[in-house]
């Protein structure tokens, strides 16, 4: 066996159920779970049929394998999509490449990316932030290199504390995984960070791997900022080293099509290509059609994102009353601190999200399992994750009983 494997630890999902064993639920009430961040908005009718037209239209070879890079029209339609968000002209031969959702793309952009040959300073790194999508942490162990998990701003949002990073861990990092709009946190990456990450990235010679998959669920007026889009602002030209990765899961309610794409330095999706060559990650052809669809059209989107803004004006009020939490920049999470866990009383994250199910038969994510112990701490701790992924009323009803919950410990 890969002896790598041994390194991976628990997904937090697996954590939690690990937490949850033994406890019983209150049966008196039906259980609502804010644990998991897949989305609940139903799939776009458009969207499902032109994935079943597909398999019956003439064009349509299930017999024949589908090129790894996917078809001229399926390319298209990511650069005509990246046109119209960002304002960038990319180049559909050589720019992106289409993948079978982010999650699958960030673990094996890594494989591809990382060198790991130690350096004179010591093991090759790959830098994350933290908290972070757990993902990350994986893709740099199996490359064989060690993770770093970059310390927080001290705020509300956790930002990267980039500048907190040692000189020595620079010299050894070869990727450095970003996300924003970011998870847990919903934070968005401003210029000036950008702009710093760039300058870094120009010294030490490591690929930024940006995960966008929350990009369209957002709260401001102003869409998020993209890592292609900082760069193109910035005027850097050709993307060296920078790729983003982008998916239609949560833009378009389909976690279940498995279907994304990644964009940027050519010469790295070259290689990347080549990868996944031999990887076996071509995209189907019914799934092709039904994402062609998709990247086409805006409505769709528009849409989904009012109903997650109605819904966060509703229930983020009634959390706050409570909790301390606000509402994010983007994305769909609310992360909260736990009353009381700052003063070192019986209300940590675990124990919260244990007694919550316990009593209220609500499910959340304790933050401790996003994050990783670093300098003494966990940033996670005393925190926990919602994903408002439900109907409004469902979300609605949850936060209501952790209003109670909360309250009854107090």
């Amino acid at each position: 066996m890969n002896p790598l494997l041994s390194r991976l630890q628990p997904y937090p999902f697996e954590r939690l159920k690990q937490l949850f064993a033994g406890v019983t639920p209150n049966p008196a009430l039906r259980p609502i779970s804010l644990g998991i961040g897949e989305p609940k908005h139903p799939t776009p009718d458009f969207i499902k049929q032109t994935l079943n037209a597909a398999l019956y239209e003439p064009a349509s070879d299930l017999a024949a394998y589908p090129p790894t890079a996917g078809t001229p029209k399926l390319r298209e339609a990511f650069t005509g999509w990246m046109q119209r968000r960002y304002g960038l002209a990319l180049d559909a031969a050589t720019q992106v490449l289409p993948v079978n959702g982010s999650r699958e793309a960030l673990f094996a952009f890594a494989q591809t990316v990382v060198d790991p040959a130690p350096t004179a300073d010591g093991p090759a790194v790959v830098v994350c932030p933290n908290p972070f999508y757990q993902i990350y942490e994986g893709a740099a162990l199996l490359a064989g290199a060690e993770p770093y998990y970059a310390p927080s701003v001290a705020s509300r949002n956790f930002a990267v504390d980039w500048d907190s990073v040692p000189e020595s861990v620079w010299r050894r990092t070869r990727l450095v995984f970003v996300c924003s709009p970011g998870n847990p946190t919903g934070a968005v990456m401003p210029l000036s960070e950008w702009e710093k990450l760039f300058a870094l990235s120009d010294r030490h010679g490591f690929v930024i791997a940006s995960d966008e998959c929350y990009s369209e669920i957002y709260f401001r007026d102003e869409p998020p900022l993209g890592g292609l889009e900082a760069a193109a602002r910035l005027g850097r030209t050709g993307f060296k080293l920078l790729v983003s990765f982008t998916s239609l899961s949560k833009r378009s309610n389909v976690p279940g099509l498995r279907s994304g794409f990644v964009a940027g330095d050519a010469a790295l999706l070259k290689s990347f290509l080549l990868y996944r060559t031999y990887h076996g990650s071509a995209m189907a052809p019914p799934v092709q059609a039904a994402s062609i669809a998709a990247w086409g059209d805006e409505q769709h989107v528009i849409d989904n994102r009012a109903q997650y803004r109605a819904k966060f004006a509703q229930v983020t009020p009634v959390l706050a009353s409570v909790l301390d939490v606000a509402l994010p920049d983007a994305g769909f999470y609310l992360w909260a601190a736990v009353p009381g866990a700052g003063a070192g009383i019986a209300g940590s994250d675990t124990d919260f999200a244990r007694d919550l199910l316990a009593q209220y038969n609500v499910t959340v994510l304790p933050g401790s399992y996003l994050a990783r112990e670093a300098s003494g701490s966990n940033p996670g701790a005393g925190r926990i994750r919602m994903a408002l992924v439900a109907e409004t009323a469902e979300c609605l009803e949850a936060a209501q009983r952790i209003v109670q919950f909360v309250q009854s410990r107090t």
